[in-house]
């Protein structure tokens, strides 16, 4: 199956051949004088539980240390259990006792379907999700795969299981919240009244499995409180085997882009961190390596669990330091994070949908650097004018060989005067470009991390955190074919001086370009570009008609020279 590739690829591909073409165009061709809706229909990903109803529940009572299994379990059918919550779909089964499933009711795969985080192909390849994992020799008889004894709360909200075969005791009880993402987790095994270590494994991925480079996107996580950093591990840190870790955790455990499964260990003064990588097919059959976690360590584990969304608001609401787990990235990470709450602001209180909110920021973006664009103009007027100077300084050194540096040098050295003298910047031209960079990644990280915009629609776009898709016109995308078009007429209108006809052609390359590196993007960074383009369009027919070309200083023949 061929691999698509994804946006950073295409943004250093895309970069890299507007570099090239700028440099060929630069030193390698002679120029020649140029020719003169409502909040129902934003479809904002939901928020079914508010911060104020997210509560820190009350941890299951922990099981009593100590106590021997005096009777074997038996006579127990295999089962499974099914909680229901406001924000749930929980299904454990009571062999192993673990979880088989984990479902968001209030969000949405890329199918349409309720959102399963349980990756389903590979329960048959690794141990589910909640098994245990032994530090040193378990027991006699796996409780990964004993039938456990169940138990229920008359609300449904706690189940606990019970296994004993006569010599050790396994037990694990879970508790969750109605109208929360928390829930609880213990576990604790002993074997002749002693504790055996253990921990708690969730492997084989996590998240949304229909999401496009899904096994990229996931990790493993834990922050280190003394170091005041979030650690992330991948499949590929663990391709050796498993990579251990331990110390004063606030926090472990699994995420995709959006979602996340974390495990908090309260004021426990150390627990045990592993990173797993297992081998697991995907939808579509190829094999891939897949991220799983592992926590706890001791012979009780006590902890809290938050599996959701990973929506700031219910993040800090939680544990001011879960925020840590939305990756606004490292070098632009605050203008990203800024732009996030502008875009938000915009959508909750003037445009009630993303799309439109994505628009009138862009709007907004680009009337703020509006004077750059008209310092930009005016520099390309200004070496419009100088172009025939500068053709008389090219004919006095024609037929100069590259490789005689002096006049070279003095040549470069007598059109640099020539700016200098009529003020203008030749480079210039290229400042509101490269302005408008960390704003692209910006918006690029948004719509990657941000819960809010993933499904967001806007128009016929369904989702702007995803490429455009049209059913009934599979592989065809109106939003780039619409970028490429604006790209091409701003660049016609924007004055090129000194360029020749191939010059011209292969500048013709760069809407090209654009269309490439947009192609697989999401559709509220096409969307940005593209009202970009539009703005720019209109800026440019303004400045084009008030604008005139400004008087320069005329060429002076070199000192000490006689025509």
């Amino acid at each position: 199956m061929k691999k698509e590739l994804s946006m950073e690829v295409r943004l250093l591909l895309a970069f890299g051949l507007m570099g090239l073409v700028l440099l060929v165009s630069n030193y390698f061709i002679k120029p020649v004088p140029a020719p003169v809706a409502t909040k129902a229909g934003a479809q904002k990903s939901a928020r079914p539980v508010t911060p104020e109803a997210v509560e820190k529940p009350e941890p299951p009572a922990p099981v009593k240390p100590g106590d021997t299994a005096s009777a074997p379990t038996g006579n127990v059918q295999e089962q499974t259990i099914t909680v229901e919550t406001d924000v749930y779909r929980v299904m454990l089964s009571n062999r192993g006792a673990v979880v088989k499933s984990w479902i968001l009711k209030q969000y949405k795969d890329h199918l349409g379907k309720p959102l399963e985080l349980v990756n389903q192909t590979a329960l048959e390849k690794v141990p589910s999700p909640f098994s245990l994992v032994f530090k040193a020799q378990g027991p006699a008889t796996d409780p990964n795969t004993a039938l456990f004894k169940t138990g229920r709360s008359p609300d449904g909200l706690d189940v606990n299981f019970e296994f004993s075969d006569g010599r050790a005791l396994t037990k694990k009880a879970f508790h969750f919240e109605k109208a929360s993402y928390l829930a609880g987790v213990t576990t604790e095994v002993t074997q002749s009244g002693v504790q055996l270590p253990h921990a708690l494994v969730w492997r084989g991925g996590f998240g949304d499995a229909t999401a496009a480079a899904q096994a990229a996107a996931e990790h493993a996580i834990y922050y280190d409180q003394p170091n005041t950093k979030l650690e992330v591990k991948t499949a590929k840190d663990a391709s050796d085997g498993p990579l251990g870790a331990s110390g004063q955790f606030s926090f472990v455990g699994i995420e995709d882009s959006y979602f996340a499964a974390v495990f908090l260990p309260g004021n426990k003064p150390s627990i045990e961190q592993t990173t797993y990588s297992d081998p697991v097919p995907d939808a579509n059959g190829a094999t891939a390596p897949r991220v799983g976690v592992g926590v706890g360590g001791d012979g009780v584990n006590q902890l809290s669990l938050f599996v959701g969304p990973k929506d700031t608001d219910l993040l800090k609401k939680v544990n001011p330091k879960l925020e840590q787990v939305v990756d606004w990235g490292r070098w632009l990470g605050f203008i990203a994070k800024q732009l996030f709450v502008l875009l938000n602001w915009t959508s909750d209180h003037l445009t009630h949908n993303f799309g439109w909110a994505i628009v009138l920021v862009t709007i907004g973006i680009n009337i703020l650097m509006f004077p750059l664009k008209i310092s930009s103009v005016k520099s390309a007027k200004r070496m419009q004018a100088l172009q025939p100077q500068i053709n008389a300084i090219n004919e006095r050194f024609k037929g100069t060989s590259m490789k005689d540096r002096d006049k070279q040098n003095d040549k470069n050295a007598e059109i640099m005067a020539l700016y200098k003298r009529n003020n203008v910047n030749p480079v210039g031209g290229c400042l509101p470009l490269l302005i408008q960079m960390p704003f692209l990644y910006a918006f690029y990280t948004v719509l990657s991390v941000s819960i809010e915009l993933r499904g967001a629609n806007w128009l016929w776009i369904s989702d702007l955190s995803q490429a455009e898709n049209i059913p009934l016109l599979s592989g065809m995308r109106f939003l780039p074919v619409l970028l490429i078009v604006t790209q091409f007429m701003m660049q016609k209108m924007t004055p090129s001086p000194g360029m020749d006809p191939t010059q011209q052609k292969m500048m013709m390359l760069m809407p090209l370009m654009f269309g490439f590196m947009f192609w697989g993007a999401s559709s509220g960074l096409v969307l940005y570009w593209l009202t970009g383009n539009v703005v720019g369009i209109a800026q440019q027919l303004l400045l084009n008609r008030w604008m005139p070309t400004p008087v320069t200083t005329p060429v002076k023949a070199p000192a000490g020279k006689k025509k």
